[in-house]
């Protein structure tokens, strides 16, 4: 195997003026050099710090690192463009504007009794999985196999697959284990490219590894964004009115994820008007990132009703109560289950420890609690295919060609199988993560694995079983459908029981072949994910401290398949929330647009010690309506409403308004002084 080395841009907007590559091909070890104009990876113009120019393929990684090095590049620096509302004036965008309305916005601001507006800022986020983008390509004969860590083994197949002009299935993915995504490894970046064609060339199987820094700085990110929004209700708590512009930098690719989507969907408000621009820069372009805009988008919101509750005097909680969406807020749709009530319900309790939390606070430190909803997808839908083998030893297998990406995925199948076929566990394995061994499988994003795929094994798993009892009704001589399978024994009405390898073991080298596809979702129904957080904070108000002491979150995600798995689904995306609120950022050079933050000890990513207490809660109902199994996805969700309940509990400690992340020390004694001003000149919180 060769390793692979990439020449970077190390300027944000920058063309090569010459190039030469003469001591880097003569350099130790080297098998194979590409150029610009020797596959589409490279390009002489660079419009982002990072951009791919050369690669290099060697024995060691080593000798490529230090042969990339001999590389000799004259560039010419252009102008880079940096500011996401400069951009928006030029018209730099990725795609078209975003527009959407629905009644009559100024209709509603007319009718209000209270208006609010406030501008809210998040940071650029970094992914930082463990296991960096990589990959390893190898040819056999004319078909291509590629390795690699991915959330997605069938779009990679399709993406190299058309960069090659190759029949899909002359590309065989394999992706079993992988350290980490978070949306960025949702197809087959450059990378891959890069070490197919040096495979090609050099004949050999060639390795491509991002580095730490390359990684931070072309691995994707949660785009920044700027928001300024609108909320207007009546006395009585009845929205009136939601707005919004929302200015997304996109950087120089990626797509305009829907920021504006919580206040479209989350709250009922007939008259609501969004705007969403997607600036076009010279920086990293974006990628997916656990709930892509929706995190943003219900930062803004949740915080906006906090203030929009103490212009109006009303209870946060029941604000949310009072505009409850009973249907789809968008087109009017039934959901196909909905129990955000009943998670309201439940984190009445923990929203009444304000008061005793409160009571705790002193001269320096003051205590408060802060809540914020949670709308989601996560409803999944086909196409997804699976099998089950079942042998002789009565031991199942499931066979699909999905990639659990470390949420457990595997081990929810084979819960759903073991169920469903009426053995235990540990009888049934699962094999996963080959394109050329198994059935079509969905992606690994938007919440979507489980409720794509967990009906797929459910149906196989039921074929498998049927034709079972077929058989064991023809050996017992039984009338059909009389029998059922259960704690590893065939069983009948009058209480005999047999052994199921009794049945099975008549197969000897035969076997039970189950197959099994994810159906459509109910037609006319919207499929949504519901939540709500309960945050409580202590605010040190001479420096700006703060500490989240206690997080509670209920999350209705339909039946839950693995109760250990989505409790530790609900912890991960808080503690990566706890990061996106107060440490993690993306510094960018302001005049140069080079990333600085590179290494894990300039981007901050939080530790055990940040991480507070954590109450979950699961409503487990399932949600009748969908497939065979009532299941949703948990993988999102949880990250959604964090930061803005941390932020609403900062505000109910102090009275400061917090609103752009990450909340650092200078943004929250920032926000007090100005807490204080208003309170001194009596100004309304408007």
């Amino acid at each position: 195997m060769l390793h692979a080395a990439v020449v970077r841009s190390p300027h944000a907007h920058a063309r090569v003026r010459a190039l030469d590559l003469s001591r880097a091909r003569e350099a130790p070890g080297v098998r194979a050099v590409l150029a610009p104009g020797d596959c589409d990876a490279l390009d002489e113009t660079a419009e982002f710090e990072g951009r791919a120019v050369v690669a290099v393929a060697a024995e060691t990684f080593g000798q490529a690192r230090a042969a990339a090095e001999l590389v000799e590049v004259e560039w010419e620096e252009l102008e880079p463009l940096l500011d996401p509302e400069e951009a928006v004036r030029r018209g730099s965008l990725v795609g078209e504007p975003r527009r959407y309305e629905r009644g009559g916005y100024e209709r509603g601001l007319a009718e209000a009794d209270a208006v609010v507006e406030a501008e809210y800022r998040t940071q650029t986020l970094n992914h930082n999985p463990l296991e960096t983008h990589q990959c390893v390509c190898e040819w056999r004969g004319d078909g291509l196999d590629v390795y690699i860590s991915t959330q997605y083994i069938w779009g990679v197949r399709d993406d190299v697959a058309a960069a090659f002009g190759l029949p899909p299935d002359k590309v065989r993915v394999i992706c079993e284990y992988m350290g980490g995504g978070f949306g960025a490894k949702n197809g087959a970046g450059g990378y891959v490219t890069l070490a197919a064609e040096l495979a090609r060339r050099s004949g050999r199987p060639v390795r491509l590894a991002l580095t730490r820094r390359e990684e931070n700085v072309g691995g994707g990110n949660r785009n920044a964004t700027i928001q300024r929004v609108t909320a207007a209700a009546k006395a009585d708590g009845t929205l009136t009115a939601l707005g919004g512009e929302f200015i997304c930098s996109l950087g120089w690719g990626g797509w305009l994820a829907s920021t504006a989507g919580p206040m479209q969907l989350l709250h009922a408000c007939e008259n609501v008007r969004t705007v969403e621009y997607g600036a076009k820069l010279n920086l990293p372009a974006m990628a997916a990132f656990r709930a892509p805009g929706f995190v943003e988008g219900t930062w803004a919101l949740e915080c906006l009703l906090d203030k929009l509750a103490a212009e109006l005097g009303l209870d946060p909680l029941e604000l949310r109560r009072r505009n409850y969406a009973n249907v789809d807020t968008m087109d009017g749709r039934p959901y196909s289950a909905k129990e955000l009530l009943e998670c309201y319900r439940r984190a009445e309790p923990h929203w009444e420890r304000r008061h005793e939390v409160r009571a705790r606070s002193d001269a320096t430190w003051k205590r408060g609690v802060g809540l914020a909803s949670q709308i989601w997808y996560g409803g999944g839908g086909p196409p997804s295919y699976a099998w089950v083998r079942v042998g002789s030893d009565g031991r199942a297998n499931v066979v699909t060609a999905m990639q659990d990406i470390g949420t457990g995925t595997r081990t929810a199948m084979a819960q759903i199988a073991a169920e469903e076929l009426g053995i235990r566990l540990e009888r049934v394995q699962v094999q996963v993560g080959d394109s050329s061994r198994g059935p079509f499988a969905s992606i690994s994003g938007g919440s979507s694995t489980l409720p794509s795929m967990g009906p797929a094994v459910r149906a196989a798993a039921a074929d498998a079983a049927r034709q079972i009892l077929e058989i064991a009704e023809q050996r017992f001589e039984r009338e059909d459908g009389t029998l059922s399978l259960r704690g590893g024994e065939i069983v009948s009405p009058d209480g005999t029981t047999w052994p199921l390898e009794e049945i099975t073991g008549l197969l000897e080298d035969g076997q039970i072949l189950g197959k099994g596809a994810r159906g459509p979702n109910p037609a006319g129904m919207r499929v949504l994910t519901f939540g709500v957080q309960v945050a409580e904070v202590a605010v040190d108000v001479e420096t700006g401290e703060v500490v989240v002491e206690r997080i509670y979150a209920v999350h209705d995600v339909g039946r839950v398949i693995n109760p250990l798995g989505a409790r530790s689904q609900i912890e991960g995306g808080i503690i990566q929330a706890m990061g996106h609120t107060f440490s993690e950022a993306r510094l960018d050079d302001p005049h140069r647009g080079t990333v600085l933050t590179k290494t894990l000890d300039a981007y901050k990513l939080p530790t055990i010690a940040d991480v507070p207490e954590i109450v979950c809660e699961l409503i487990d109902k399932p949600d009748a309506q969908l497939t065979n199994l009532g299941s949703k996805g948990l993988g999102e969700p949880p990250i959604i409403p964090t930061a803005a309940a941390i932020a609403n509990a900062i505000r109910d400690a102090t009275g400061a308004d917090v609103t752009s992340l990450p909340i650092t020390r200078e943004e929250i004694l920032a926000a007090l002084r100005e807490a204080r001003e208003r309170e001194r000149v009596g100004a309304p919180s408007a």
